[in-house]
């Protein structure tokens, strides 16, 4: 991975509001919640091919995917083996009735909102959905698989570069 690519400025730019434990914490719980009840809405669109049933949910995926394999591939592999229990999840209760799926559908998207922004009054950060609503929305399942990496100590590297850069990004800040 090149250090001044894409990918880095992304991660550097999530990294510097999301520093703190309890709110990183908050994420990896409320962001695959947040895809849950996506992915509900999602399902409920959907169409068979040779005998094959396919929906919203399972084309979300793919394009998701595609996006992530464009900047880095050992994290898009780690997020589909989250992903795919999500979408199959999501898939079985979008077909239930709409009363019950949709319920769930809301109370899983504006839960797990509501936990970002719990989170991120205790970092005492505006939350990047709120700058960069399009970018975060897209960004953030990928960016659970880094936090992921982060905890466990994997891809050291990546991230010491990753907190030099927020280092410097918070001294010119405060400059």
């Amino acid at each position: 991975m090149q250090r001044d690519s894409k990918l880095m400025d992304m991660l550097t730019g999530y990294a510097s509001a999301h520093q703190h434990p309890f709110n990183v914490a908050v994420h990896l719980v409320g962001i695959p919640t947040i895809m849950l009840g996506v992915f509900i809405v999602f399902s409920w669109a959907g169409w068979s091919v040779d005998g094959i049933t396919i929906n919203g949910a399972h084309v979300a995926l793919l394009i998701l995917l595609a996006f992530y394999l464009t900047l880095d591939v050992v994290f898009s592999i780690v997020f589909l083996a989250y992903a795919l229990p999500i979408t199959w999840f999501a898939t079985i209760i979008g077909e239930q009735p709409a009363a019950t799926s949709g319920t769930v559908a809301a109370a899983t998207f504006f839960g797990g909102y509501a936990a970002q922004f719990v989170g991120h009054a205790v970092e005492k950060s505006i939350p990047v959905v709120l700058k960069h609503p399009v970018q975060a929305n897209l960004a953030a399942p990928f960016f659970v698989v880094v936090d992921v990496f982060g905890f466990l100590g994997l891809r050291d590297e990546l991230f010491q570069h990753i907190q030099a850069r927020v280092a410097e990004l918070r001294q010119q800040q405060s400059a």
